[in-house]
């Protein structure tokens, strides 16, 4: 069950950093495969920290998917190799590719024994990689809830401004989050009251939108009068931040974004998230139930975050003259 000295040394030759805490090898330490889309950033940091605080004997081996799906069938075949006690993915396209969907239940080309915490997936049912958060219909699979309900997103915007009525969003075909979440948003406009206008950005010849795409789709936003745009779950925009935030300064638009890097790092005015780091420490959780406490990943719920931060960029505020009511200021970080 557990692993060999051989198989520790083979994971050196293999170029894989080994251990957290103690160097030499034990036949008692587990394996822990993670897999992120973007290398190892906030939610991967929060994971290491969680298992070295909380003294687990585990062997973590990163590996980076660098924005290519591609890759996913290499390390979904190198975690059966190196026989990972868990696999940890992060986002939808790198749970996807390394899950599959709820259909793909046995399928060869998916992990579907290893036990597997999910994590930053916007939307995992509509995503079908699980049936429900409290009982994911699949025996090996798990995760974490990371994003501030939806309804909670429009209700802050009208705070803001009591008299909004049209929100924007700009998605991608080729990554379904982005488009999950345009179908998520479409089913709250009568309940919420408010107009959703969401424009694609239309995949080239590779099969990935043109960044320079972006202005003249925010542009088309605010010739429909949009109040608000809000990035949704796209990975192509916030690898495109500055392009696309300094679109909307440029046309007077706020844009509401679940990634607090668009807030502290370019110009978007607002964001509404669980820390990213947050989420790391909470699948950390989850593979504590999984390795120390014996339970089966299929009757683990999906945990959710319960503590959200806002940010407001006020230079982005002044720029586009609008400003957040003063109780929002009240339990805000302010960047400028």
């Amino acid at each position: 069950m557990f692993k060999s000295k051989i198989v520790q040394l083979a994971f050196l030759m293999l170029g894989i950093s080994v251990g957290f805490q103690n160097p030499a090898y034990s036949d008692d330490r587990k394996v822990i495969y993670s897999v992120y889309w973007s290398g190892c950033e906030e939610a991967c940091q929060g994971l290491k920290d969680y298992l070295k605080a909380h003294n687990l004997e585990a062997d973590l081996i990163i590996r980076d998917v660098e924005r290519d799906k591609s890759k996913l069938p290499q390390f979904v075949a190198e975690a059966r190799k190196l026989k990972a006690d868990v696999v940890v993915t992060w986002g939808t396209s790198t749970t996807l590719g390394m899950t599959g969907t709820l259909d793909d239940q046995g399928s060869d080309k998916f992990i579907n024994k290893i036990p597997v915490v999910f994590t930053m997936v916007s939307d995992p049912i509509r995503s079908r990689i699980i049936k429900s958060y409290d009982k994911t219909g699949r025996s090996n699979i798990t995760g974490t809830r990371n994003r501030v309900p939806e309804a909670l997103n429009i209700k802050t915007l009208r705070k803001i401004k009591p008299d909004f009525q049209r929100l924007g969003i700009l998605y991608n075909s080729n990554e379904p989050n982005s488009v999950s979440k345009v179908k998520e948003i479409t089913d709250l406009q009568k309940s919420l009251n408010f107009e959703l206008i969401a424009l694609e950005l239309k995949p080239g010849k590779n099969g990935k939108p043109d960044a320079s795409d972006i202005e003249k789709r925010v542009a088309e936003l605010k010739e429909k009068k949009t109040d608000f745009i809000y990035l949704g779950s796209s990975a192509f925009l916030e690898q495109n931040m500055d392009i696309f935030t300094a679109a909307a300064v440029k046309n007077g638009l706020p844009v509401l974004s679940p990634y607090e890097n668009l807030v502290r790092e370019s110009q978007a005015y607002l964001s509404i998230a669980a820390r990213d780091y947050d989420v790391g420490t909470l699948a950390g959780q989850q593979i504590q139930k999984i390795l120390v406490d014996k339970q089966k990943p299929g009757d683990i719920s999906v945990k959710s975050i319960d503590r959200y931060a806002y940010v407001i960029n006020m230079t982005t505020a002044k720029k586009i003259n609008l400003f957040p009511p003063v109780s929002m200021l009240q339990i805000a970080e302010i960047v400028e």
